[in-house]
């Protein structure tokens, strides 16, 4: 089974409608061999907020080194975002191994009627995929109420209620204390249920739970709750992160949240009040260090997201009247001349309540996202006429609609786009979309690059001979995608679609197929369509390089390939570690690698080779700082590779000039230190630092999963200020893949283009040289070979030990590539 075949399956199930009960999904996961047994399980029920405490709970027990699954809904651009173990979410392959285990038993369900759902069978694939990965903690975010929620097929160890409005009446019942007695249902049977309620919820969830933990700010005793027993202190915003204090009756909790808002900071306080619930139910020290860090890690997409501040711009999953309150109260502490709103929601919304949030728009673009249940943007114009003052326009599209916004915002405005989640993944890509360029020369070559995207095979097989030219893989809604199709048709190039069966709801893969001069024409012809293909025709020419200007950034690997030398102050370092410990020594090497080329070099002070022991930041900071300060008037760029946010700002101050962070980010005060210092930071792929030797990671490709993981980490750079020609991404070869993992990453290094940042490559006598018999550690030769091909690929920046070596290497590649324009 090929896996749109598997997903085809899956989507399918979208036509029975959600249903109350348990029966079915407890009968699809018993067939199954009941996978939820095995884990603890933290359930999270809520109107509102119950994705981002999810996210937070989960984000802090993974810093304590538990191994974590979560369960959310719904996606933003893949279904499989839904399943994710320790972050990443599950494998295309998990996919196929579900359905074909589970589509004997939901077909015979089928034939008598009743088949499991699209959630329930979700759920199943959950708990079926936490079970295979074997993970301590499962933490679920409940779909809809609690008593009969697909998720309450287990006995939780934790739960918590985030808040109660009215939504899903017709389900939950017509009343804020039915649909909390329903949402009450998820409490634990053996520890008090945690909430952020107040007032009339929570008395109906008191009566339904018993003994209840509450969460809040202290306002709420006035109305005679009494005083929270988990106290919050949102300490306001503070650039793109909120203050936040928690103080529980033994433990406290002081961090910045990257989810801005006051209703975010309650969220972290249920989330700390089930970590710290968990760590008592499976025994592990669960440190206020790891909670800290844990929220201060916890991105949650689509959710008061920032993405630009000239003007603001702000993506927000807000979907009934209550979310849209909270956003409209966090969007107040932005400072913003008019507001611009592109409001998207489905029919199942209480559309004028939505409506009256929104007094404070000056301009809103209604449009209806690309979804079966997507509200008629006339619809909408109406309530938002009959409820603002604002200008209201309509567009049949998001990404049209966001266009108008963006273009009326003036510098100081700000643009919201908001009223569903549909409506914010829509929009998201104008930002998150990789355009990934492929290098097709051959037959095979093309008939695998079109099986990739997840077309059949006979239309593989029909295509492949149309490949051989200029070739882009991306994801499009499925009317776009049949746009392309025709129009590339009638231009003469070729356009192949994912064999994903018609789903308006999902994004789906696509390759297309041409010469330069028929991608310009394309493009010229998408100007100023609609179903945002007039935004797609600018991510094209940007992709494909048609019509941009020249970067007038003056970085090393502006001009061509630029050689990092690798200057580890470490003992342990696989290979130099302890030779250049002393300071001269140091400043001796570092002196000989310019004189033998360098453009940059690398000064560690921390090696991260499998099984390496972290050191302490002062230590790290002792080893580095003074080699920074001694390289001072070297006429050489100074990077510094240091996973930590204070070793990389002692640094900076030292006058180092780039930020090297094998973590990706993981500090989560790197991006900012970063941005603050306005300098390049390295970006690297890594599933943990340092790497577990014993870890058994799953690509599904490579190269593709790897792209999609450093889209989100470029994303939280350029967020906090910094432009994609100052975000390098370094793929992490040898981090966390094999081999032949290794080598695929060096052959393809160009498709790391569709990051639109520069790319490193840091191979040097690494151990995939052991796949082709050279001794790792000990493997000049081979690295020299490996650095020709990335410079050849592409690759911006070499990170090498050995600098005369690879700096000729560099030359003889860049002068084959374009002698003409090869200047030593």
């Amino acid at each position: 089974m090929e896996f749109h075949e598997a997903a085809n399956f899956l989507f399918e199930l979208r036509r029975f409608d959600s249903r109350a009960g348990t029966d079915a999904t407890r009968a699809l996961l018993s067939s199954l061999g009941d996978p939820q047994e095995g884990p603890s399980c933290v359930q999270i029920a809520g109107s509102n907020g119950k994705g981002s405490t999810a996210r937070m709970v989960e984000r802090a027990l993974r810093e304590a080194g538990l191994d974590v699954g979560l369960y959310t809904s719904p996606h933003l651009d893949d279904v499989r975002e839904r399943i994710r173990v320790n972050g990443r979410k599950v494998p295309e392959a998990a996919v196929v191994e579900f359905v074909e285990t589970a589509r004997e038993y939901i077909t015979g369900e089928g034939s008598a009627g009743d088949s499991p759902t699209f959630f329930e069978t979700l759920t199943a694939f959950a708990f079926w995929e936490f079970d295979r990965q074997d993970v301590d903690v499962a933490v679920l975010e409940v779909g809809i109420g609690g008593k009969y929620d697909a998720t309450s097929v287990v006995s939780p160890v934790a739960s918590a209620v985030t808040s109660v409005t009215l939504e899903h009446t017709h389900i939950l019942g017509d009343t804020v204390e039915e649909i909390a007695t329903d949402k009450a249902h998820v409490a634990p049977a053996d520890r008090p249920l945690v909430t952020g309620t107040t007032g009339d919820a929570l008395a109906a969830v008191r009566e339904q739970a018993g003994d209840v933990i509450t969460v809040g700010d202290g306002s709420a005793g006035d109305s005679g709750d009494g005083d929270p027993d988990v106290r919050v202190s949102y300490g306001g915003r503070e650039g793109l992160e909120a203050a936040v204090d928690i103080e529980g009756p033994d433990w406290a909790v002081d961090t910045h949240l990257p989810l801005l808002g006051e209703h975010q900071a309650h969220n972290a306080g249920i989330a700390a009040t089930l970590v710290g619930q968990v760590a008592d139910v499976v025994g592990t020290d669960i440190s206020r260090t790891h909670v800290e860090r844990g929220l201060r890690n916890a991105h949650w997409p689509g959710r008061f997201e920032v993405m630009g501040e000239s003007p603001l711009v702000v993506l927000d999953g807000a979907h009934n009247p209550g979310g849209l309150e909270r956003t409209m109260e966090t969007l107040a502490d932005f400072e913003y001349h008019d507001l611009h709103v592109v409001l998207g929601a489905m029919v199942d919304k209480d559309h004028a309540a939505i409506a009256t949030e929104l007094t404070a728009a000056d301009h809103v673009v209604a449009c209806r996202p690309n979804v079966d249940r997507g509200e008629s943007p006339d619809v909408l114009a109406e309530a938002l006429r009959g409820a603002t003052d604002a200008e209201v326009e309509t567009r049949s599209d998001v990404a049209g609609a966001l266009g108008i916004a963006l273009e009326a915002a003036g510098p100081g405005d700000a643009v919201l786009v908001t009223g569903s989640l549909y409506a914010v993944r829509e929009a998201r890509t104008r930002w998150a979309r990789a355009m990934i360029p492929k290098d097709v020369d051959s037959i095979p070559e093309a008939k695998a690059t079109i099986e990739a995207a997840h077309v059949t095979k006979a239309g593989a097989w029909r295509m492949r001979g149309k490949a051989v030219h200029r070739v882009l893989r991306t994801r499009v809604q499925p009317r776009q995608a049949q746009y392309l199709k025709e129009e590339l048709l009638s231009l003469g190039g070729e356009c192949a679609v994912s064999g994903l069966n018609d789903q308006d709801e999902e994004r789906v893969d696509c390759v297309l197929m041409g010469t330069m001069a028929q991608f310009k024409r394309l493009a010229d012809k998408l100007d100023g369509q609609p179903y945002g293909l007039s935004t797609f025709s600018d991510e094209l020419r940007e992709a494909l390089d048609i019509q941009q200007p020249a970067s007038s950034a003056d970085y090393p690997w502006s001009d061509g390939t630029a050689v990092m030398g690798i200057l580890n102050i470490t003992p342990d370092s696989f290979h130099d570690g302890g030779e250049y410990n002393a300071i001269e020594d140091a400043v001796a090497r570092a002196e000989q690698m310019v004189a033998d080329g360098a453009d940059i070099l690398d000064i560690g002070g921390e090696s991260t080779r499998p099984g390496a022991d972290p050191v302490p930041v002062t230590e790290e900071i002792d080893r580095v700082v003074p080699v920074v300060e001694a390289l001072a008037d070297v006429d050489v760029a100074i990077s510094v590779d240091t996973r930590k946010a204070e070793v990389a700002r002692a640094a900076l101050d030292a006058g180092a000039d780039i930020l090297n962070d094998v973590s990706g980010l993981e500090d989560p005060e790197m991006r900012l230190v970063a941005a603050e210092y306005d300098v390049p930071v390295v970006v690297m792929h890594s599933i943990n630092t340092p790497v577990d030797p014993d870890s058994d990671i799953h690509y599904d490709d490579v190269v593709g999963d790897i792209i999609d993981e450093l889209t989100e980490r470029v994303l939280l750079a350029e967020k906090a200020g910094l432009d994609r020609e100052q975000i390098l991404v370094d793929p992490g070869i040898g981090f966390g893949k094999s081999p032949a993992e290794s080598f695929e990453l060096l052959d393809r290094i160009d498709e790391f283009r569709a990051l639109g940042c520069p790319i490193l490559v840091g191979h040097s006598h690494k151990s995939l040289f052991g796949f082709v018999g050279e001794e790792p550690g000990d493997c000049l030769e081979a690295t020299i070979a490996g650095t020709t091909i990335a410079t050849e690929r592409g690759a911006d920046v070499i990170r090498v030990h050995d600098v005369a070596e690879n700096v000729a290497a560099v030359n003889v590649a860049q002068a084959a590539r374009d002698p003409d324009g090869f200047d030593e």
